[in-house]
């Protein structure tokens, strides 16, 4: 399960899981666990919302965490 964190039109930014990226086609995407980048709750959802719907358009770009086992590819390291 991918996690991102989605720049939203003038709000902070959503750190959240989803269980597949956005397509192009797609025009809402269902975020779970929706936090602040902080760990923290929203404070415009309730406390026990654990899926939210979140429209496209109203979001600027999204960034992918890598998850533990892309952190550890090993690259080319020079000595």
């Amino acid at each position: 399960m991918p996690t991102l964190l989605m720049h939203i039109m003038n709000e902070d930014p959503i750190l959240c899981e989803v269980d597949k990226l956005p397509e192009n086609s797609d025009n809402l995407i269902l975020v779970k666990n929706p936090r602040r980048k902080d760990g923290k709750d929203l404070i415009y959802l309730d406390s026990n919302v654990t899926q939210v719907y979140w429209p496209i358009t109203r979001i600027n770009f999204i960034e992918i965490i890598p998850t533990g086992e892309e952190e550890e590819i090993i690259s080319f390291v020079r000595e």
